[in-house]
C-alpha cells in the first residue's frame, strides 16, 4: 500500500492515514493524516515560478526550484545530524553507545551527501538553453546565499582564513537579518566538529602510558624501516645513478617523518597553516591507525574514516557543482554578481578540507612488520570496550613492566629492530 493510499489500520496502528471523503474532498476534521503532518500545503505550493508570474512561464524552472529546494532541506537535515553529533563530543564522558550512535549518524551524513552529489546528474538535464530562457528572472538571487551551507562550512570546521571572498567581501555580508547574523556568529563561537575531534584524539588511549612508550617506539621503528628500506639497498647497489637515487629518496623521507616527528617543527608547520591538528591529536590519530585492529579503536578508526568520507564528498559536490556551472553558463557573470566559474572553481581545494591532517596520516603508516608491539597491558586496556570510552590514561602501575619489557626486547629482536647499527638503543616499557 503507498503512503497516499487510505489506510484501513486503526488508530492504534503505526500507519499513517489519508482520509478522503465519497467526493474525494479532503477531510476537513482535526484527525492527523499524511498531508497534514507533511506540512504539504506549505511544501507543494512553494515553487513559485518567476517566469510564470510574468506570463511567460519556462518549463525548466520547476525543476530548478525543487532541486534547490531538496538540497536545502537535506542541509537541515545534515546540519541536524552534525550539531547532534557535537552534543555528544561535548560530554564529559562520551560512553560507547554515544560512540555507536556518533558513527551512525556520521554515516548518515555521508550517505546524504553522496546523493546531493548525484543530484546535480538530475539537474544537469536541463540544457544551457532552457537555463538561459529563465536565468535574468532570478535576479540578484544565488546559490551563495545559502546560510545552511555556510552554517555547514562553520560548524564542520571550514577555517573562516581559508575562504575565498566573493567579490572582495566577506560572505556573511549577504545576510542582513538579525536571526541570520545571530546564527551565523552561534556556528562561529561554537566549537567546531574538528575542535572537538581534535580534544578527543588527545585523550586517546596509549599516549600517557609508563609501560608503552609509543612516541619513542615509533621514531625507532621508522628510522630501521628507512635504513632497511632505502640506505641498505643503497649502500648494496652497484649501479651509481641507481644508488645515488635511493640516497635522495632516503633524504626526502628522512625529511618528511622529521616534519612531525619533531614537536617544533610540526608547531611552526600548524603556526604557518600547513597543519591544522595539535601534535598530541597528530599522535593520537596515528596511534589508532596503526592499531586500529585493536577492539577499543575499532570505532575510533571507523569514525576518522567517515569523517574523511564526509569531507571527500563535499569536495565532489563542489566540483560538480563547478561543472555544472560552467556547462551552464561558461564564463558569464554569476547572478550573484560574482564571476561565476572563476569563483566556484577557487573552492575546490585543499584549503576548504577540514580533515587534511587525516587524509596525510597515510603519509607516516609503516609496515606491520615494523609497527612496535604493545606491551601486555595496554595490549590488554585495548581489548576491552568500556564504558568511559577514550578517557587520557592515568600513569599505570609497574606491576608487569619486567615481563613486559621481556616480552617485547624478544618481539623487537624477531622483528630485526635490534641490529647492529642499534645496539645503543634500548626500548624500555
Amino acid at each position: 500500500m503507498s503512503m497516499t493510499e487510505s489506510s484501513d489500520v486503526d488508530k492504534g496502528g503505526c500507519a499513517m492515514t489519508t482520509s478522503s471523503g465519497q467526493n474525494g474532498q479532503e477531510d476537513e476534521t482535526n484527525e492527523l493524516n499524511y498531508h497534514k503532518y507533511l506540512m504539504l500545503d506549505h511544501i507543494l505550493s512553494s515553487q513559485v515560478m518567476q517566469s510564470e508570474l510574468k506570463d511567460k512561464a519556462v518549463h525548466d524552472e520547476h525543476l530548478f526550484i525543487v532541486t534547490h529546494q531538496a538540497y536545502e532541506l537535506w542541509f537541515k537535515q545534515i546540519l541536524y545530524e552534525i550539531d547532534s553529533v557535537r552534543n555528544m563530543f561535548m560530554l564529559p564522558v562520551l560512553e560507547e553507545t554515544k560512540t555507536l550512535l556518533i558513527l551512525n549518524r556520521l554515516s548518515r551524513v555521508a550517505l546524504i551527501l553522496k546523493l546531493l552529489v548525484d543530484q546535480v546528474d538530475i539537474l544537469e538535464t536541463m540544457t544551457p538553453l532552457d537555463f538561459l530562457e529563465f536565468r535574468l528572472q532570478l535576479s540578484s538571487a544565488s546559490g551563495f546565499q545559502s546560510l545552511q551551507f555556510r552554517l555547514l562550512e562553520n560548524k564542520i570546521g571550514v577555517l573562516e582564513s581559508s575562504r575565498v571572498k566573493y567579490n572582495q567581501q566577506h560572505y556573511a555580508k549577504v545576510f542582513s537579518k538579525p536571526e541570520q547574523v545571530k546564527m551565523l556568529e552561534d556556528s562561529l563561537e561554537q566549537p567546531s566538529l574538528f575542535q572537538l575531534l581534535e580534544k578527543w584524539l588527545e585523550r586517546t588511549p596509549g599516549l600517557a602510558v609508563k609501560s608503552f612508550n609509543f612516541w619513542e617506539l615509533y621514531k625507532r621503528s621508522v628510522d630501521r624501516w628507512l635504513q632497511d628500506m632505502l640506505q641498505q639497498s643503497a649502500q648494496n647497489e652497484t649501479d651509481e645513478s641507481v644508488k645515488q637515487s635511493l640516497i635522495e629518496e632516503y633524504k626526502k623521507q628522512k625529511e618528511s617523518f622529521e616534519s612531525i616527528l619533531d614537536e617544533e617543527k610540526y608547531n611552526a608547520a600548524v603556526a604557518r597553516g600547513d597543519r591544522r591538528m595539535s601534535h598530541l591529536a597528530f599522535k593520537g590519530a596515528l596511534l589508532i591507525s596503526l592499531y586500529h585492529d585493536q577492539p577499543r579503536f575499532n570505532q575510533p578508526s571507523k569514525l576518522l574514516s567517515l569523517l574523511m568520507d564526509i569531507d571527500s564528498l563535499m569536495t565532489k559536490w563542489r566540483y560538480n557543482h563547478v561543472m555544472m556551472v560552467q556547462r551552464m553558463i561558461g564564463s558569464k557573470v554569476g547572478t550573484g554578481g560574482s564571476s561565476g566559474y572563476q569563483y566556484l572553481r577557487s573552492t575546490v581545494s585543499d584549503r576548504y578540507k577540514v580533515f587534511l591532517d587525516l587524509f596525510n596520516m597515510s603519509t607516516y603508516l609503516i609496515p606491520r612488520d615494523y609497527i612496535p608491539p604493545l606491551s601486555r597491558s595496554l595490549k590488554r586496556q585495548l581489548s576491552i570496550l568500556i564504558h568511559e570510552y577514550m578517557p587520557r590514561d592515568s600513569d599505570e602501575s609497574n606491576e608487569e613492566s619486567d615481563g613486559c619489557e621481556n616480552e617485547t626486547e624478544e618481539k623487537l629482536q624477531d622483528l630485526n629492530l635490534n641490529g647492529d647499527t642499534h645496539k645503543t638503543i634500548k626500548f624500555t616499557l
